[in-house]
């Protein structure tokens, strides 16, 4: 059985180690692993968008609209977004922070209110967790993909020392303290 996995955000926000550290870790569980990054104005802020999809034997890096089991969401707007690709019974899992789009900044709209809300109110299953703030007592703003992940370890059946191990392989040496501890906070939150 295959298991469908998105991470969306802006650029920037390090959605490409987060689907590069998920990926080694999935592998090194025996599983066949297939990674797709489909990058927006990624450069300028705009979306990226990664299939992480594993099982016994995957053909295709895609996943199609109803299909992800996990949304793993840098950003409330970038969850709202990716909704119709969650399977009936899949989750959320999203930072609360608000990254204004283009038009916010230019002005032509407004960042809608209450995303987290209107999710849950169709019935869908949100995990939301201030990962901003997480980062930042870990020591960086920039380490939120890794609370994700430790967030998102709590979906898994793996031990923490998997997740630990594919830190260390996928994370500069002089950064992996302040990623061990994001990691943990992450999933330390309940």
């Amino acid at each position: 059985m295959v298991k469908n996995i998105m991470i969306v955000g802006v650029g920037g926000q390090g959605s490409l180690l987060a689907s590069k550290l998920l990926g080694h870790l999935l592998l090194s569980r025996g599983y066949d692993v297939k990674v797709s990054e489909v990058h927006g104005m990624s450069q300028r802020g705009g979306s990226v968008v990664t299939y992480v999809r594993y099982g016994d034997k995957v053909y295709s890096p895609i996943i199609d609209k109803g299909e992800a089991d996990l949304i793993v969401s840098f950003e409330q707007l970038e969850a709202a977004r990716w909704l119709e690709y969650l399977k009936p019974d899949g989750a959320i899992v999203t930072n609360t922070q608000k990254t204004d789009p283009m038009p916010v900044i230019t002005g032509a709209a407004q960042y809608p209110e209450g995303l987290i809300e209107k999710m849950r109110e169709k019935g869908v299953r949100v995990d939301d967790i201030d990962a901003l703030s997480l980062a930042e007592q870990a020591g960086s703003s920039k380490a939120v993909n890794i609370v994700l992940m430790g967030r998102l370890s709590k979906y898994f059946d793996f031990p923490e020392s998997a997740w630990q191990d594919s830190i260390t392989a996928c994370v500069p040496e002089k950064f992996l303290e302040l990623n061990r501890k994001a990691f943990a906070l992450g999933r330390g939150q309940d």
